[in-house]
């Protein structure tokens, strides 16, 4: 039998990589809660009202 070993190498990011990352990720998911929570477009709103019923969050 052969078996071989597979490494891989880790990477490790400092503190302010990690920050800005964070930061990016926050700003995204903001931005995606905000544009459809006050969406013109009356589909748009729905879907996410039904989304955030559907997995459990209150809304009112």
């Amino acid at each position: 039998m052969n078996i071989s070993a597979v490494s891989t190498g880790s990477t490790s990011l400092s503190l302010s990589q990690r920050l800005i990352a964070g930061g990016l990720a926050l700003l995204l998911g903001l931005t995606l809660l905000v544009g459809t929570g006050f969406a013109g477009d009356y589909r748009l709103h729905n879907g996410a009202h039904d989304t955030r019923h559907a997995m459990g969050f209150p809304c009112h």
